[in-house]
C-alpha cells in the first residue's frame, strides 16, 4: 500500500514538473514574440512539438490563462493575448504604484549585501549596453531583472507575490515592446542607477519617487511607440 502511494506521489510530482516546464517555455515564447499576439494555441501541435501528453499541457495553458497571457473564447479556442492600448496604460498605472512601494520598502530593509547585489547587477547591465547592440536593454529572466530584485529586497511577501506572480510576465511582455523604443535603453539604466543610489542611502521617499517616475516614463515612451491606438500592439 505504501509503495503504491509512493508511486502515485512520484507520478504527481512528474506531472507538476512537466507542467511547470511547459508553462515556462510557453511564457517565454509569448514574451519573446515567438508566439505572436493572436496566435491560436493548438493542443495537438503543441503536444507534438514538445513531446508531451495533453494533461500537463492543459495545466500549463490553464496557468497561462491565470497570468492573462492567453484568452479562451467560444469557437475561437485559446489565443495569445492581443494587448490593447487601454490595457497597457491600466497595467502600467498599477505597476507604478506597486513598484514604487517596493522601492520604498527596499530602501527601508536593504542590507549591505543587498546593495552590493544591486550594484553588481547594474554593472553587468552596463556591460551589456556597451556592446554593439547597445539599443537593447533586455533583462531576460528574474535572476537578471532589476525590478524583480528590488521586489525581493523589499521583504514584503504579499507585494512580492503580486509583482513576481500575477503581473510579472505581463510586465515583461510589455517591456519587450518598450525595449525597442530608440534611446530608451541607456536612459532606463541611468534611472535604475539613481534608484539604486536612493536605496543604498535608505532614502525611502526618494526611492519611491524615482521608481514611480521611472515606470511613468516607461509608460509614456511605450504609449508614444504604439501611437495611442486602441487597437492591439501587433
Amino acid at each position: 500500500m505504501v509503495e503504491t502511494e509512493e508511486i502515485g506521489a512520484e507520478a504527481e510530482q512528474d506531472f507538476q514538473s512537466l507542467s511547470d516546464s511547459l508553462f515556462e517555455k510557453l511564457s517565454e515564447a509569448i514574451v519573446r514574440g515567438e508566439l505572436p499576439p493572436g496566435t491560436k494555441l493548438s493542443e495537438p501541435k503543441l503536444a507534438a512539438r514538445h513531446g508531451v501528453s495533453r494533461g500537463p499541457l492543459r495545466e500549463a495553458i490553464r496557468r497561462l490563462e491565470e497570468r492573462k497571457l492567453v484568452t479562451r473564447t467560444p469557437r475561437q479556442g485559446v489565443r495569445v493575448i492581443v494587448p490593447s492600448h487601454k490595457h497597457v496604460v491600466e497595467l502600467f498605472h498599477i505597476r507604478e504604484v506597486l513598484e514604487g512601494l517596493a522601492a520604498r520598502e527596499a530602501a527601508r530593509h536593504a542590507t549591505p549585501a543587498d546593495i552590493e547585489e544591486l550594484r553588481s547587477m547594474l554593472e553587468r547591465h552596463a556591460q551589456v549596453l556597451a556592446s554593439p547592440d547597445a539599443m537593447v536593454y533586455w533583462q531576460a529572466r528574474a535572476n537578471s531583472d532589476f525590478h524583480f530584485l528590488i521586489a525581493r529586497i523589499a521583504r514584503n511577501e504579499q507585494l512580492f507575490n503580486l509583482l513576481s506572480g500575477e503581473y510579472y510576465t505581463l510586465f515583461r511582455l510589455y517591456r519587450m515592446q518598450h525595449r525597442l523604443v530608440p534611446g530608451r535603453a541607456k536612459r532606463a539604466l541611468l534611472e535604475h542607477e539613481r534608484i539604486a543610489d536612493a536605496i543604498a542611502d535608505h532614502d525611502c521617499e526618494l526611492a519611491e519617487m524615482l521608481m514611480r517616475r521611472h515606470v511613468a516614463a516607461a509608460r509614456k515612451s511605450l504609449e508614444t511607440s504604439i501611437g495611442g491606438s486602441d487597437e492591439g500592439l501587433e
